[in-house]
C-alpha cells in the first residue's frame, strides 16, 4: 500500500468503531509512525496559493496511512502533549524547507485547548521559529466548541500566543453555537466555516445564509473567512461571490505528504496563470 491508498476522511467518518484499529499513541511516536501532511489553502480573491494546513497522519507499517479518525487512540495527556509538540516543531521546520524553495507560506496547525494550556507553546515557537524577517507567523486552529466552553481562557491563550507570532483561527465555525458577543472579545485572525455548511452552499439557501453570515462576521471583527471542505465548483463560485477570503478542500487539493506538496508547488509555479479565471484545482494525488 502506498501513501495514496488510504481512505478519504469521509470514508473514515463512516467507519464503525469496531472497524478501526486501536493504536497506542506512545508506541506510534516511539516508532516514528506520525507524519505531517499539508492541505493547500487558496486566496480566493487573488487566485493564488496563500498557505497550507498541517495535518497529522499515521503511517502504520501494516495498515498504511491513517488520518486521526481512522483509528481509536489509546492516549494519555502526556502522549497527546508529545504528539502536539512534535507536530508543532515539524511544521516550523517544514516552513524553512518551503521558504528555501521560494515559497513563503502561512502555515496552520490544529492544537486542542487542553494542549495549549499544558504546553508552553509560545515559548516553543519563540525558540524554534524561523529567524527570517519575512516569516508570516503561525496559525493555531482551535475548534469553536472548545472556545465556547471557556471564552475567557481562550482569550488569555490568544493574547499569550500573539506575542510569539501565533494567531488564532476558530475552526469548524457554525457547529459550536458560540455567541457572537463572546467572539467580539477574542482576537482571532480567521473564522473557518464548518464543512457541513460549505457543502451545497450554492444550492441550499440555509447553508448559503449561514456561510454569508459567517463571512460578514469575520470581516466585521477584522478577520478573514476560510471555507473548508470545498468539493464542488459551484460551491467554490458561490463562496467567491459571497466574499470568502480563503478556501481549501478536495476540489482544490487533498492533504498530501510534504514532499508531494513541495513538488506540486514547483510544478504550478511554472504554469501560466489565467488572469480572471477562478483558482484551478490542484493536481489530484489521491
Amino acid at each position: 500500500m502506498n501513501a495514496f491508498d488510504s481512505k478519504t476522511d469521509a470514508e473514515i467518518d463512516s467507519m464503525a468503531a469496531e472497524e478501526r484499529p486501536r493504536i497506542v499513541i506512545a508506541d506510534a511516536l516511539r516508532n516514528n509512525w506520525f507524519e505531517i501532511w499539508y492541505q493547500p489553502k487558496i486566496d480566493l480573491k487573488r487566485k493564488c496559493l496563500a498557505g497550507a494546513e498541517a495535518l497529522a497522519r499515521l503511517h502504520h507499517p501494516q495498515l498504511g496511512i491513517l488520518p486521526p479518525g481512522g483509528f481509536l487512540p489509546d492516549v494519555d495527556e502526556a502522549s497527546i502533549g508529545e504528539l502536539a509538540q512534535q507536530a508543532l516543531l515539524a511544521t516550523l521546520c517544514d516552513w524553512k524547507m518551503f521558504d528555501q524553495a521560494g515559497f513563503n507560506l502561512h502555515l496552520a496547525i490544529n492544537v486542542p485547548v487542553g494542549v495549549l494550556v499544558r504546553l508552553p507553546i509560545a515559548a516553543l515557537v519563540a525558540e524554534y521559529r524561523p529567524r527570517a524577517e519575512h516569516w508570516p507567523g503561525l496559525i493555531v486552529e482551535i475548534t469553536e466548541d472548545q472556545i465556547a466552553r471557556d471564552i475567557t481562557l481562550a482569550n488569555e491563550i490568544a493574547t499569550q500566543l500573539r506575542v510569539a507570532g501565533i494567531s488564532i483561527a476558530i475552526d469548524d465555525f457554525g457547529a459550536g453555537y458560540s455567541s457572537f458577543s463572546s467572539l467580539r472579545n477574542l482576537p482571532f485572525a480567521e473564522l473557518k466555516l464548518d464543512r457541513s455548511f460549505v457543502r451545497d452552499c450554492a444550492i441550499d439557501a440555509t447553508n448559503a445564509a449561514i456561510c454569508q453570515t459567517a463571512i460578514d462576521l469575520a470581516h466585521r471583527f477584522g478577520g478573514a473567512a476560510v471555507a473548508e471542505g470545498i468539493e464542488s465548483q459551484a460551491d467554490l463560485q458561490a463562496l467567491m461571490v459571497m466574499g470568502c477570503d480563503f478556501g481549501q478542500g478536495a476540489l482544490i487539493a487533498p492533504p498530501m505528504p510534504k514532499e508531494r506538496f513541495l513538488e506540486l508547488l514547483r510544478q504550478r509555479m511554472n504554469r501560466p496563470r489565467a488572469g480572471a479565471a477562478p483558482p484551478e484545482p490542484a493536481d489530484r494525488v489521491a
